[in-house]
Order: structure tokens, then sequence, then C-alpha cells
């Protein structure tokens, strides 16, 4: 069993969501979601009218975009995700690109940026080239793209999530509950969660 992106995500939205989707089979039924669905239909959209663009304009001064490889699934020992599209540059660093159905407000939201820490490892494992840097293209935004560092930091904490996991799945562990509470309001799982 290898996680996805969401998974991580969802540990780090709270520990129990773990607990509750693989350790007692519990399904969110996202799929009921519009968004969810959009975006997933979006996806398929988007990549196949960009297979011939490349996004000259987000390389840096003597590191021009020299390639791209489109809708990349790419997995290890614990993750496994299917990056939009993959960027490489001319100093032999490599980027995460991914399309989302949303509106850019100023922010990036971390679930956002936990994706692409997780694409970057993927990245980094498969392809043996370092990544320093991902970008959103926000559709619903008339396609701005707006680019996100990516340090080691980011990478070793999702690596470590994604540790975390295993160890409550392998050892039928019920975790701590987020300590922002907030979060329990919009939780899937708040009927049968333990408050």
């Amino acid at each position: 069993m290898t996680l996805t992106p969401s998974h991580i995500i969802e540990y780090l939205f709270c520990p129990r969501y773990t607990y509750f989707e693989y350790v007692l089979c519990i399904p969110q039924y996202e799929e009921k979601n519009y968004k969810v669905m959009r975006g997933r239909n979006l996806h398929d959209e988007r990549l196949e009218r960009n297979k011939d663009y490349l996004r000259k304009r987000l390389g840096r001064p003597g590191a021009p975009v020299t390639g791209k490889f489109l809708d990349q699934y790419l997995t290890n020992e614990l993750v496994r995700g299917v990056v939009d599209e993959v960027l490489e540059f001319g100093d032999g660093l490599m980027a995460p690109l991914d399309y989302k159905f949303a509106e850019y407000k100023d922010k990036v939201y971390d679930t956002y940026k936990t994706q692409l820490y997780c694409y970057a490892w993927l990245i980094e494992e498969n392809f043996g080239r370092t990544v320093d840097r991902g970008f959103l293209v926000y559709t619903r935004s008339n396609n701005q793209v707006v680019e996100v560092p990516i340090t080691s930091d980011d990478k070793e904490a999702v690596k470590k999530a994604a540790a975390a996991i295993f160890s409550i799945i392998d050892r039928n562990f019920f975790p701590k509950a987020t300590k922002a509470k907030a979060r329990c309001v919009t939780c899937t799982y708040r009927n049968v969660c333990i408050k």
C-alpha cells in the first residue's frame, strides 16, 4: 500500500482521518463533492489542451524551461501521485506544476503546498533531480501562475507525516485529534469521532 498526497493532507488536518479511513475502513464519500469532481475533470481537459505548450516564462535567468513531462504517475515506497506537469530547467532543477480549479485570493493554502511538497519528494526520487519550487495554476483566475518555494524541511515534513500514517495503520493506533477544534465542524467523520 502507498499513500497519496490527499492522505497526507488529511493526516495533517487531523490524524484521526487516517484511523477512521484505514483502520476502521469508513469511507469519506468525497466523490459527491462538486469541486472535487470538477477538479478531476479539469485536469483531463487541461492536460489535453496543453500538450504542446512549454512554460518558458517560468524559468530563471540562465535556466529556462527546457522540457516538461505531462500527467506523470510517480511512486516510491511510501507515496504515489499523478503530477500534472513536471518541468525541467536548464540548470538541472525540476519542478511540479499543478492545475487548481480555484480562484487565487492572495493566499496559497497549506493543502496546495503539501501536495507540491509530496510531488517534489516524488520527482527527486524518480528523476534524481533537485526540486526547490513548484507552481500552481489557478484556472478560475484566468490561469494565474503562482510560484511556491519548496525547502528540504518541507519535503522532510511530508516524509515524517507518511511514516506517522503507516505507524497508525500498522499499530491500529487511535491518535489524538487535531488541536484546531474549528476543523471538526467540516470534518466528514465528525459524527463518529470521540470529541
